[in-house]
C-alpha cells in the first residue's frame, strides 16, 4: 500500500468512492467537495489546506475542553504506553475502576453502579433492558411498557428508536419497533395549542397524571431527556416538569431513566442537567462529553436496588447478559478521568454560567429581532434558533428550502462550522469557548440569517 500522504484531491476522491456518511443524503454529498478536517487546535478545526474553523457544534456535541487539551493528550498517551484495551468480561482494569468511582461520586445520590458501553444509544438500550429485566426479576411481569416524550430522540438502536421515535428519521423501521406511551411536554401545548408557559405546563402535567393513572401499573420506566430535548430541535421544559415526572414514577412504583447523553457534562451549566431540578433518577445514561470528546465511551448508572435484583446463583440465570467488546476501554476511561479533573481544576462549570449569560445577551440583542427568527431556546451553552417563513403564526419554511442548512453553510465563509436540525440552527460550542468567539459566532449567525432567510 502507498504510504505517501494523500493529496487533498485524492482524499476527496476516496471519500466519494468509499465512505457512507451518517445522517447524510449521499446524493447531495457526492455533488460537491467535502470539507476535510486534518487536525484540531483548541476550539478550532483545521482543514487539509490549513484553514481554521470555530467548532460551533463541539464535533456533534461531544467536545468539552477543546481539541488537543494538553492534560487529555497526556492521559491518552500515558495509558497507551500501558495498555490500550483489555476486556471487562472476567477481568477488571485500572482506568475503568477509577472512572466508575468518580462517576458515582459526581452523580445524583442513589446511583451506585456503572455499566459501560460505547455510545449514547447503547447506554439507553442498556437502561431499557435493565428496567425491563428488573421487573421480571421482581415478579412483576406486567411492567413491560415505556413512557417517553413526544419528539424525543434517544439514539438509533432499535430500543432507543422505539422510545425516541422520529417520523422523519425512523418511519422505515416502524415494523421493528415496540410501542411507547407518549407524553406531550409543555412546549407542545405552548406552540401547537397557543397556551402561555404556565398554562402549557399545567396541561402537560394533567396529561401525564392521566397517562400514569391509566397505565402506571404496566410501566417499566419513563425515559426523558432532562430539561432539553436535543435532536428534536432544542425544545426545553422547566425543572417543575421533570420534578413532576419523578414524583409520578415514584407514586406509581416505576422507574425513571434520565438520558443525559447530550445534556450531561456541563452543557447546561451543571455537571448533570437533573441537578437543576434536584432530581435523582433510577437509571442515568451518559455519553458524548464523558471523554471530553476524545474517545467513544458511554455509561449507564443504576441504583443499588436495581443492581441487587440481578444477584443470584449463576444457575438461576438472573445475570444481565449484555456487553460490548470494548466495554470499559482503558484508553477511553483514562481520558475520561482526565477530563473530570479538568472540570475541577479549571472551574469549568462557573465559566459555562458566565459564557452562557454572555451568549444569551448577544442572542437577544442581535438575533432575536430578526424577522425570520421564530424562537430562541437556550440552556447553558445549548442553543436552538428556530427559523420561520413568517413570524406571525410561526409559518414554517418548506423542507425543500433547507433553510437551516443554508444558514449553516453561509457561516462557513466566516470560518465557523455549524450543523442544523431542520429549520433550527444549533449553537453548541465547546465549554472552553471564549467571549470573543461567542461574539464572532453570534455575529456571523445574525448576518447569515439576515442574508439567507
Amino acid at each position: 500500500m502507498d504510504r505517501r500522504t494523500p493529496s487533498r484531491q485524492q482524499l476527496i476522491e476516496w471519500d466519494h468512492s468509499f465512505l457512507w456518511h451518517p445522517f447524510t443524503q449521499m446524493r447531495d454529498w457526492l455533488a460537491e467537495e467535502p470539507l476535510v478536517i486534518a487536525r484540531g487546535e483548541g476550539n478550532y478545526l483545521v482543514d487539509v489546506d490549513g484553514r481554521r474553523y470555530l467548532d460551533g457544534v463541539s464535533s456533534l456535541w461531544c467536545n468539552v475542553h477543546g481539541h488537543r487539551h494538553p492534560d487529555l493528550d497526556v492521559a491518552l498517551r500515558e495509558q497507551a504506553e500501558r495498555i490500550a484495551h483489555s476486556t471487562l468480561l472476567g477481568l477488571a482494569s485500572v482506568p475503568s475502576i477509577e472512572l466508575a468511582r468518580q462517576l458515582v461520586d459526581l452523580a445524583p445520590a442513589g446511583l451506585t453502579r456503572v455499566f459501560y458501553s460505547d455510545a449514547g444509544a447503547t447506554a439507553v438500550e442498556i437502561a431499557l433492558k435493565l428496567a425491563f429485566q428488573y421487573w421480571q426479576l421482581r415478579g412483576e411481569p406486567r411492567r413491560q411498557k415505556f413512557v417517553s416524550l413526544t419528539e424525543a430522540y434517544h439514539g438509533d438502536t432499535i430500543g432507543a428508536v422505539s422510545v425516541g421515535y422520529s417520523e422523519a428519521f425512523h418511519r422505515w423501521y416502524q415494523p421493528l419497533l415496540f410501542e411507547a406511551i407518549k407524553l406531550d411536554p409543555p412546549h407542545v401545548f405552548r406552540w401547537q395549542r397557543g397556551l402561555d408557559a404556565a398554562a402549557a405546563l399545567d396541561a402537560a402535567l394533567k396529561q401525564a397524571e392521566e397517562v400514569f393513572a391509566r397505565h402506571g401499573a404496566e410501566v417499566a420506566a419513563a425515559i426523558v431527556e432532562p430539561l432539553m430535548q436535543g435532536a428534536a430541535g432544542m425544545w426545553d421544559h422547566p425543572p417543575e416538569y421533570l420534578r413532576a415526572l419523578r414524583d409520578l414514577t415514584r407514586r406509581h412504583g416505576t422507574l425513571l431513566i434520565c438520558d443525559e447523553v447530550a445534556v450531561g457534562f456541563g452543557r447546561t451549566g451543571r455537571m448533570f442537567a437533573v441537578e437543576h431540578a434536584d432530581v435523582g433518577p433510577d437509571l442515568l445514561c451518559l455519553g458524548k462529553g464523558i471523554t471530553g470528546g476524545y474517545m467513544p465511551l458511554a455509561a449507564t448508572l443504576a441504583s443499588e436496588e436495581i443492581f441487587q435484583a440481578f444477584l443470584a446463583p449463576y444457575e438461576d440465570f438472573r445475570t444481565f447478559f449484555h456487553g460490548h467488546t470494548y466495554t470499559g476501554n482503558a484508553l477511553a476511561c483514562a481520558v475520561a478521568c482526565a477530563s473530570l479533573r479538568v472540570f475541577e481544576r479549571e472551574g469549568v462549570l462557573a465559566r459555562v454560567d458566565q459564557r452562557a449569560a454572555r451568549l444569551s445577551a448577544l442572542l437577544q440583542e442581535r438575533v432575536a429581532p430578526l424577522a425570520h427568527v421564530g424562537d430562541i431556546r437556550q440552556l447553558g451553552l445549548m442553543t436552538g434558533i428556530e427559523l420561520v417563513r413568517e413570524r406571525d403564526g410561526r409559518v414554517p419554511y418548506p423542507t425543500s428550502e433547507r433553510i437551516g442548512a443554508r444558514v449553516c453553510r453561509a457561516v462557513r465563509d466566516d470560518d465557523i462550522i455549524l450543523r442544523p436540525l431542520g429549520p433550527v440552527v444549533i449553537l453548541m460550542p465547546p465549554l472552553s469557548v471564549t467571549d470573543a468567539e461567542i461574539e464572532h459566532l453570534v455575529d456571523s449567525v445574525a448576518r447569515a440569517i439576515a442574508r439567507h432567510a
